[in-house]
């Protein structure tokens, strides 16, 4: 996706700006734009993101947000996260018409059937590509939807692609906006918070900076009482932090098929093989910790 800002001049000699968003090619292989469009009037009603201005062929025309986007130390600083948490709370009280089914494993099944098609013309990307067991993350995923369904998750209309990017904040009037909503859909609220927290690491991808559990918790509190956060209940914060943790996995999961895709029809000149293998291989990484987590949890429940 391009974004322009672009000053428009009227009659009576007044100026204003407007952002120009322009789609990139092959992107509606990842993105479903009909959903995005539906969705945009309803959260710029409330109070998100740009204001909707004009919809063409390979784009939208948008009103301009005047204020600095966030870098990942920024969404770390406690503070921040305090505002990004309070902000995810409204936003996921946003009601979008329409079917409210979840369509987060819809997606990732979507994605694997893509990305287990893909014939690489470079053959040493190919030779990479055939490395990969897709029987393995058909299993895989299917695992972990069965787990996660056992966590019966609010589902909300979730932003999905929180990065630091995606944030922007006005520092003078202390006005914290999201923008994007071109992943968003009716998912799972773990999955929303979780897949903001791997974006902690950062474009260096370091995901050793994946926050701790007295982190996440600071964020909990003002996500689920963003009025008394000091007040939310033990056993909601800990049901919270299970839920997203588990969450954690299927977000490797989603944007490693997601980058798989990418590198077979992106024009942008980025390592997406090697981001796959990356988010693949923190999933694996992180698969027995989680799991283990919710298993210990969903037990302790039917033995409560």
């Amino acid at each position: 996706m391009i974004v322009l800002k672009v000053s428009v001049k009227e009659d009576t000699d007044n100026e204003f700006s407007v952002t120009v968003r322009l789609y990139g090619p092959n992107t509606d292989l990842v993105i479903d734009r009909k959903r995005e469009l539906q969705a945009i009037p309803y959260l710029s009603a409330a109070g998100f993101g740009a204001r909707l201005l004009g919809i063409f062929e390979n784009g939208v025309v948008q009103s301009f947000i005047n204020a600095r986007t966030l870098s990942p130390a920024d969404m770390r600083e406690p503070r921040i996260a305090a505002e990004i948490a309070k902000e995810l709370h409204r936003f996921h009280q946003v009601d979008i018409p329409g079917p409210k089914e979840p369509q987060l494993w819809d997606d990732i099944f979507k994605f694997l059937k893509k990305a287990s098609a893909l014939k690489f013309k470079d053959n040493e990307k190919q030779k990479r590509y055939e490395t990969i067991s897709f029987t393995e993350i058909q299993d895989e995923v299917q695992e972990l939807k069965d787990l996660s369904d056992l966590l019966h998750a609010p589902l909300v209309f979730a932003h999905n692609d929180l990065l630091s990017g995606n944030l922007m904040l006005n520092d003078s009037e202390g006005k914290l906006y999201f923008i994007d909503f071109e992943y968003g859909s009716y998912s799972y609220r773990g999955y929303d918070i979780a897949n903001h927290f791997n974006e902690y690491a950062g474009f260096d991808c370091d995901y050793n900076m994946y926050p701790d559990k007295d982190v996440q918790y600071h964020f909990f509190r003002n996500y689920l009482q963003p009025d008394k956060p000091s007040e939310v209940r033990a056993q909601d914060l800990e049901a919270l932090y299970v839920e997203t943790n588990t969450f954690r996995l299927a977000s490797h999961i989603y944007w490693a098929l997601w980058a798989l895709i990418q590198a077979n029809v992106s024009p942008i000149d980025f390592d997406y093989l090697g981001y796959f293998f990356l988010r693949y291989g923190e999933y694996k990484k992180q698969r027995e910790s989680c799991f283990s987590l919710a298993q210990g949890f969903l037990s302790e429940l039917r033995n409560g």
